[in-house]
């Protein structure tokens, strides 16, 4: 079976007992469709540079040929599951990439987890600010190690392993249990990319036929986070691609729908870790 991953470069690492995290860099001469998997891990992705333009996944085991479903910043692949890669045109991108054995994440659980069309949907866009924040730390550890980096990952590795276990048991088996929709999280996403001011949730809420307190309880059964969460997630991962971009950051950020230049530096450098131009220079530094 061929690997999505098998041409890439891990720049660093840093392996403990239960779990081994690499800096990755994937670098695309033209479209690729590939089936990635893991027997025994849990292989945890979170984007540090933009994801390629239209890069999309399929379980093959599970859905039809035709439905492929964005990857978000962060993007879990759970062990045995065969997720198939589709990307378009060339592009250059660096993730954080944590797996962790599937004991050390299945001993959280209540028990065997069945991994419904619901959940697979969900574990490839994962709004999370734990394990956004644990994968940004853990990335520090690996580019720049200093004493106790062992020690450290393996304490965040282990964060990391409760907070998967709890963000899929979290997740709905489906609409009948009050998630929502495929239709109605596609059209919240299509929204979320256009950039733009973010909107409300009355105008999320409008686009899916539901009053506000149904959009807010069902996203949260779909995704396993907030709605609000999530769409601060979005709006950076937009902006991280304006950011590969010869705009300004003061375009950027009115584009986005800031007030100011620096509230979106400080929206940024929040979600992020880096300012603006920090992770403007990130981008350009990278070898080519």
């Amino acid at each position: 079976m061929p690997e999505s991953y098998a041409r890439s470069v891990f720049e660093a690492e840093i392996a403990v007992p239960q779990a081994q995290a690499r800096i990755m860099r994937l670098d695309l001469a033209g479209p690729t469709d590939r089936i990635f998997r893991r027997e025994r891990h849990y292989w945890l992705d979170m984007c540090l540079t933009p994801r390629p333009e239209r890069v999309r996944g399929c379980y093959a085991d599970h859905w039809g040929p035709h439905r492929y479903e964005r990857l978000g910043e962060i993007f879990l692949v759970p062990p045995g599951q065969a997720l198939r890669l589709r990307t378009e045109g060339e592009g250059r991108q660096s993730s954080v990439v944590c797996e962790i054995k599937a004991e050390g994440i299945d001993r959280w659980l209540d028990g065997p987890i069945e991994w419904t069309d619901s959940r697979l949907a969900a574990c490839l866009d994962i709004a999370h600010p734990h394990m956004r924040a644990c994968l940004f730390r853990l990335a520090e550890e690996v580019n720049r190690p200093g004493a106790g980096s062992i020690v450290l990952a393996e304490l965040i590795a282990g964060q990391l392993a409760i907070e998967v276990a709890r963000y899929c048991q979290a997740i709905a088996e489906g609409p009948a249990t009050g998630g929502l929709a495929t239709w109605r999280l596609r059209r919240i996403d299509e929204r979320l990319q256009l950039g733009g001011a973010a909107p409300s949730l009355e105008e999320l809420a409008a686009l899916c036929n539901l009053s506000v307190r149904q959009l807010t309880r069902g996203f949260r059964a779909s995704r396993g986070c907030s709605i609000g969460d999530y769409i601060v997630q979005c709006r950076i991962d937009v902006a991280k691609r304006y950011l590969g971009s010869s705009e300004s950051i003061k375009e950027i950020a009115f584009a986005l729908g800031f007030a100011s230049p620096s509230s979106f530096a400080f929206a940024f450098r929040r979600a992020t870790g880096a300012t603006p131009r920090q992770f403007r220079q990130h981008l350009t530094s990278r070898p080519r």
